[in-house]
C-alpha cells in the first residue's frame, strides 16, 4: 500500500523514533519543491509493495536530517535521496550509513565537482548526476522506464523546475506544493496520473491572490547595486521565483537576490552563475538559480527586519562581479 509522508518532524529525536520504528523498506529523502514531489511520486509508484517513508528537506536542513537517517538502524533497506546536492560532510554521513546497514542511491540533477562524485561514489553510493534534465526524470529513467505515466509526471515537473514554462499545468502544480500541507495530496495525484482536480485548483487561485500581494511587497523593499551587474536585493515575503523574475522585468536587473529574515536566500540570474555565487555562501544549484545562506548575527536580523538591508548585500556584490 502507498503509505503517506513521514516527514516534516522538526525534532531530530522524533525523527529518529519514526525511523526505527518504520515498517516501509524505502526511506526517501529529498527536496521540498514540485521536483521532489514528482520524484516521491514516482518512488510511491515503483515501490508500493515496499512502502516508501518520505522525508521533504529544505537545502539548509538536509545535511541534518542525513546525519539522522544515517545514525538510524538501516536493516537493509533502501536510503534514496534525490533533488539535493552535494555538501561538506556528506561523504561522511553516508559512511556512517553504509555502516548501519542503508543501500543508498542518490539522483540529482545540480552542478558537482569530479571530486564530490567520485567521493560519494567511492563510499559505496550508485549515485546518478544528470544537469540537463530534472531529478523527477532522473528518477522516472531509473525507477521507471518505459511507463508512460512516469515518463508523463517527469515532462510536467521539468518544465517547472527547468523554467520552460510551455505546460500551463506546470506552474499550478509548481506553486500549489510550495505549501507544504498540500505537498502529499499533490503527490498522491501524480500517482494516478492526475495533474489537476478540485483542491488544487481552488489552493490555486488562493495563491495568486497572496502571491501578487507579497510580490508588490518585496518589490517596495528592493535595492539595487553594482556596476558589471545590476543587482537586486529583496525580502522575501513568498513566492521566490515569482518575486525575481518580476523584480527582472520591472527593474532589468540581471541578478535577483531574494532573502528571508533568517539570512537563507535565493538567487536568480541572466549570467549562468547563479551556483557559483551561492556556493560562496554555503549553498549551490544551478547556473540560473541556486540558494544559499548570509551568516547572520543578531543584529544583522534586527537590521533587516528594520531596514531590509544588510552588509551582506555588498559581500554578494564583490563575489558577482569578480565571476
Amino acid at each position: 500500500m502507498v503509505g503517506r509522508n513521514n516527514g516534516g518532524m522538526n525534532d531530530n529525536g522524533n525523527m529518529m523514533k519514526a525511523l526505527s520504528n518504520r515498517s516501509q523498506h524505502v526511506v526517501h529523502l529529498t527536496h521540498n519543491d514540485l521536483d521532489a514531489v514528482g520524484g516521491d511520486a514516482i518512488h510511491r509508484m515503483r515501490y508500493d509493495t515496499e512502502g516508501v517513508f518520505t522525508i521533504f528537506s529544505s537545502v539548509g536542513k538536509f545535511s541534518a536530517l542525513l546525519s539522522t537517517v544515517a545514525g538510524s538502524p538501516g536493516r537493509g533497506d533502501l536510503l534514496s535521496i534525490s533533488d539535493l546536492g552535494f555538501q561538506k560532510g556528506s561523504v561522511e554521513k553516508l559512511k556512517k550509513a553504509k555502516s548501519n546497514g542503508w543501500r543508498i542511491e542518490w539522483r540529482d540533477h545540480h552542478r558537482w565537482t569530479e571530486e564530490e562524485a567520485a567521493a560519494v561514489e567511492k563510499a559505496g553510493v550508485l549515485l546518478h548526476i544528470d544537469t540537463e534534465i530534472c531529478a523527477t526524470a532522473i528518477v522516472a529513467r531509473d525507477l521507471m522506464p518505459g511507463d508512460a505515466k512516469a515518463a508523463e509526471v517527469a515532462r510536467v515537473v521539468c518544465d517547472y523546475d527547468l523554467w520552460r514554462h510551455t505546460d500551463p499545468r506546470s506552474k499550478v502544480l509548481g506553486q500549489v506544493v510550495m505549501r507544504k500541507e498540500y505537498r502529499d495530496h499533490v503527490r498522491d495525484v501524480l500517482i494516478r496520473g492526475v495533474f489537476s482536480d478540485a483542491t488544487i485548483e481552488a489552493e490555486y487561485a488562493s495563491i495568486i491572490r497572496e502571491m501578487e500581494e507579497q510580490i508588490e511587497h518585496s518589490i517596495r523593499h528592493t535595492t539595487v547595486l553594482g556596476t558589471k551587474y545590476r543587482i537586486a536585493f529583496a525580502p522575501l515575503y513568498g513566492y521566490p521565483s515569482e518575486t525575481a523574475h518580476t523584480i527582472r522585468d520591472r527593474l532589468g536587473t540581471d541578478i535577483e537576490v531574494i532573502i528571508s529574515d533568517n539570512g537563507r536566500f535565493s538567487i536568480r540570474s541572466v549570467p549562468p552563475i547563479s551556483h557559483l555565487i551561492a556556493r560562496e555562501f554555503d549553498g549551490g544549484g544551478h547556473p540560473p538559480a541556486a540558494g544559499g545562506t548570509f551568516q547572520f548575527t543578531f543584529f544583522d536580523k534586527v537590521r533587516f527586519f528594520l531596514l531590509k538591508r544588510t552588509r551582506h548585500f555588498d559581500d554578494l556584490v564583490r563575489v558577482a562581479e569578480s565571476l
